[in-house]
């Protein structure tokens, strides 16, 4: 099953624009981190999402190399060109992404930055049975409906009534035809993608979203998020370490990279002393325990595991909060093998589980000068530090 990101980031957000100084709202600056970076992040770190394309403007190419340098997690492919409207954009973006054949497309707002990975799971699980599915809001406002002279008419039941949000997944086939019959019979008109599936006959469930996935529109709405992400993160540090003793063998897994060498290292699952010890320094920055007790090794399941799955649990125990990794920076200790040519490799896997560029993944090796069981090459020992921005506890 591959799944698709499509962001529509080819508006021009005059709201936004008119009073927070120059540039398209997608690209304005909240809690140091551009909105469109932010939406691109939400689905980097997400494990289910194979790709990511971002619909821009012809005119923002510039603003988008700035957005997008170091993010995506290597998920993030070229950018398509949008249209004179969100409609004919999103079907550009969707024709860019028909080479690849994805199975499913979740199609989202790039003003939507904090859109979390419980919605895009969720999401996701409803087209397992559904056509399409949207996040949305139950409306729980009274509604009244007004006449041309500003007066009051008549108050609108609210029951069963919902804010339709982004993201909107849909399988590809069926929503790129859609698209493609509204744009032949010129009907552009369409208010989001789910207003397309309906008049294509497509089922759409909705599913209920977070509160927390406010669309920036205005000036002002920037202005609150910025000061919303200052005020409410605080940083956290955690460390870990870990060591496994070498046994007969012909290839060692370091990083989650298997490199060959004299010996392998003896453990329950593949014992990749780096992704444990970064394993437990993610945890340590939420205070929730260490691998050994998320992943006991009496277990069996755990047998010969790959330590990735340790990794992209603590990735999820901390999004699940509502926190975001920093960076991450690893020291081996190790007299063989030498891991500089692997460096690159093993940015590349933990970037991608992480949704960090390599510039914020720091991986170092260092000798034991022929000292005690490192220097006696008995084993190979790794430490590992984090920072993790989490949501203050007093907020």
């Amino acid at each position: 099953m591959r799944i698709a990101a499509l962001i529509v980031a080819a508006g021009r957000g005059t709201r936004a624009a008119s009073g927070a100084g120059s540039g398209p709202k997608q690209y304005a600056v909240i809690g140091g981190t551009a909105v469109l970076t932010r939406a691109i992040e939400a689905f980097a770190r997400h494990p289910e999402v194979d790709e990511i394309k971002v619909v821009i403007h012809a005119d923002d190419a510039e603003l988008y190399e700035r957005a997008a340098e170091g993010a995506g997690a290597g998920k993030l492919s070229k950018p398509a060109i949008g249209g004179p409207s969100r409609q004919a954009s999103v079907l550009r973006g969707l024709e860019a992404l028909a080479p690849g054949a994805p199975d499913l497309v979740l199609i989202h707002d790039a003003a939507r930055p904090f859109v979390s990975s419980t919605t895009i799971s969720k999401v996701i699980a409803a087209l397992n049975s559904k056509s399409a599915a949207l996040a949305a809001l139950p409306v729980t406002d009274t509604l009244k409906r007004s006449g041309g002279d500003g007066l009051i008419t008549e108050t609108v039941a609210r029951a069963g009534l919902w804010r339709a949000q982004t993201p909107q997944g849909f399988h590809f086939a069926p929503i790129i035809e859609a698209h493609r019959a509204a744009a032949e019979k010129e009907l552009d008109t369409f208010t989001d993608d789910a207003a397309i599936a309906e008049w294509a006959g497509l089922g759409v469930a909705v599913v209920e979203d977070s509160a927390a996935n406010i669309k920036i529109t205005t000036a002002e709405d920037i202005e609150l998020a910025d000061q919303q992400m200052t005020r409410t993160l605080e940083p956290r540090t955690g460390t870990g370490f870990d060591v496994h003793c070498f046994c007969e063998g012909d290839h060692v897994w370091l990083g989650g990279v298997k490199i060959p060498h004299t010996h392998k290292l003896e453990g329950h699952s593949d014992a990749d002393v780096v992704l444990h010890a970064l394993t437990d320094a993610l945890l340590g920055t939420i205070g929730d325990g260490d691998i050994g007790q998320h992943f006991p090794p009496s277990d069996p399941k755990w047998k010969g595991a790959a330590s990735r799955q340790f990794l992209e649990d603590a990735a999820r125990r901390i999004r699940e909060i509502g926190g975001r990794i920093g960076n991450v920076d690893i020291t081996v200790l190790a007299e063989a093998p030498r891991i500089g040519a692997h460096r690159p490799a093993m940015q590349a896997l933990i970037g991608e589980v992480l949704g960090l560029p390599a510039n914020r993944i720091g991986i170092k090796a260092t000798t034991m000068e022929g000292m005690g069981f490192v220097g006696r090459r008995e084993g190979i020992a790794a430490m590992a530090s984090a920072t993790v921005f989490v949501p203050a506890e007093d907020t």
